[in-house]
C-alpha cells in the first residue's frame, strides 16, 4: 500500500495509519535538510539591510559559537529568524515552535520572545515602546533573552564581520534536529 484509501480520517484502517506513521517518521527525519534549505532561502529575502537575513542569522550563530554558547543556543541564533519569510508578523513564535521539540524550554522562550526584546533597539524610532519587554522583567529567562539580543541578534548586521558559512553549521543542524528530546 502506497496511499490510503480513505477520504475521511474516521474511515481509515489500522494498517493505513501504520503506513502513514512510517511515512511520517521518514519525512520527519529529513527535517534538517529542509531547515538548511529554508536558511538558504533567507539569502534572498527581506531587503534594505546591509546583509541578507541569511547573513544576519549566520553572524548571530557565529557570534554565539565564538562566545562559547552551547549547541542549542547556537542553533537558536542560527534559526531565530527562519520564520521571516512565512510569518513576518510573528516570526519569533514560528521559529520557537520549530525549535521547541529539540531544545530546552529556556532556548524556546528566548527565541519566542526575541522579537519583543529586539524592539528595545528600534521601537522608539518607529512609534513603538522600546521598553515593552519590561512587562516580562522578573521572568527567570529575561536576562538570557536580553543577552541573546544584545550580544548576538542586534549586533549581527555588519557586512564586514568574519562570518562562518552555512556549511559550518550543517553538522549541528543535522545532529540536533534528528530526534526530538523527551520532555517530562
Amino acid at each position: 500500500m502506497k496511499q490510503v484509501q480513505f477520504r475521511q480520517m474516521r474511515h481509515g484502517t489500522a494498517n493505513e495509519y501504520r503506513m502513514l506513521g512510517d511515512l511520517e517518521q521518514t519525512y520527519a527525519a529529513a527535517l534538517p535538510q529542509r531547515l538548511m534549505q529554508a536558511m538558504e532561502l533567507l539569502g534572498d529575502s527581506l531587503q534594505g539591510y546591509q546583509v541578507s537575513r541569511l547573513q544576519h542569522s549566520l553572524q548571530a550563530a557565529t557570534r554565539a559559537e565564538r562566545d562559547g554558547a552551547d549547541e542549542e543556543l547556537i542553533a537558536a541564533a542560527l534559526l531565530h529568524d527562519i520564520g521571516d519569510d512565512l510569518a513576518p508578523h510573528n516570526h519569533a513564535a514560528f521559529a520557537a515552535e520549530i525549535l521547541r521539540p529539540y531544545v530546552r524550554p529556556e532556548v524556546t522562550w528566548i527565541v519566542a520572545q526575541h522579537g519583543l526584546f529586539q524592539a528595545y533597539y528600534y521601537a522608539h524610532h518607529t512609534g513603538g515602546d522600546r521598553h515593552a519587554r519590561e512587562a516580562l522583567r522578573g521572568h527567570e529567562w529575561f536576562d538570557a533573552c536580553a543577552s541573546f539580543c544584545e550580544k548576538w541578534d542586534q549586533s549581527s548586521f555588519d557586512p564586514d564581520y568574519d562570518t562562518l558559512p552555512l556549511s559550518h553549521f550543517a553538522p549541528l543542524v543535522y545532529q540536533l534536529f534528528q530526534t526530538p528530546k523527551k520532555r517530562q
